[in-house]
């Protein structure tokens, strides 16, 4: 069992399977367009962990302008957790000013790598007002976070808890947009040893981070809202409606 991480290593991993057929392979964040019988991609509904801190950010903000700092929105993933981010924060106020702006102006070598722009960004919507940001673009979406710290705004993050690789900014983060990328590898390496490994694609879950150094700061009323609408989204009852690419223009 080999694990890879990241859809930029989709094509290596499908090579890989093809030279060594008795190996399986589990592909984090590897949509399969095809069948290869030895792959399964481990991909998540980043519109509904993008929902969760959307709705977070709406119930947290006290200027009701609130922004996100996003990659590529040509990269499904990124697009899902930017319109989930509006989506939760209409469902909690639709007068909440959502502002979400793409780095899509640049190549797929710069897009997920650029933290003076994702900073610089960040710094140019608080000072237009949001007074919480959501990062989500690699170490674009890092420099969103570090960019909310130093105006000491709320912060949130992105695919794992990064409480626990922005030091700089945990301070002031507020949750993290998590895939819950541990229970889902678990689940596929399970599934492997027992011979019951899907081929084609698996999809784990998404969730939200804990508050961390925040948490006496976030209300109950907030918190139990928090767990209301997880419970919802998870079992069906509530729908982010937000399209699983952005579409064709």
């Amino acid at each position: 069992m080999i694990v890879t991480v990241g859809f930029n290593l989709g094509e290596a991993t499908i090579a890989a399977a093809g030279t060594y057929p008795n190996v399986k392979f589990i592909g984090i964040d590897q949509f399969q367009s095809a069948v290869t019988p030895n792959v399964v991609g481990l991909n998540f509904p980043e519109d509904i962990a993008g929902f969760l801190v959307g709705a977070l950010a709406a119930q947290m903000t006290t200027s009701k302008k609130i922004g996100a700092v996003c990659g590529t929105d040509a990269v499904p993933p990124v697009w899902r957790f930017g319109e989930g981010y509006k989506a939760g924060a209409a469902y909690i106020d639709p007068a909440v000013e959502v502002t979400v702006v793409y780095h899509s102006d640049v190549g797929f070598d710069k897009t997920f790598t650029d933290p003076e722009w994702g900073k610089t960004t960040a710094v140019s919507m608080i000072d237009k007002g949001a007074d919480v940001i959501f990062g989500a673009g690699g170490k674009t979406g890092n420099g969103a976070l570090q960019g909310a710290a130093e105006k000491k705004v709320y912060a949130i993050g992105v695919d794992t808890d990064q409480y626990y690789t922005v030091p700089e900014a945990k301070a002031w983060l507020l949750s993290s947009a998590m895939k819950l990328i541990v229970p889902g590898t678990f689940d596929l390496i399970k599934m492997a040893k027992e011979g019951t490994m899907p081929n084609g694609n698996f999809t784990g879950q998404a969730s939200y981070a804990p508050f961390h150094d925040l948490d006496s700061k976030v209300p109950a009323a907030v918190k139990t809202k928090m767990q209301e609408i997880d419970k919802m989204l998870k079992d069906g009852t509530l729908k982010t409606n937000v399209s699983p690419a952005k579409p064709a223009e």
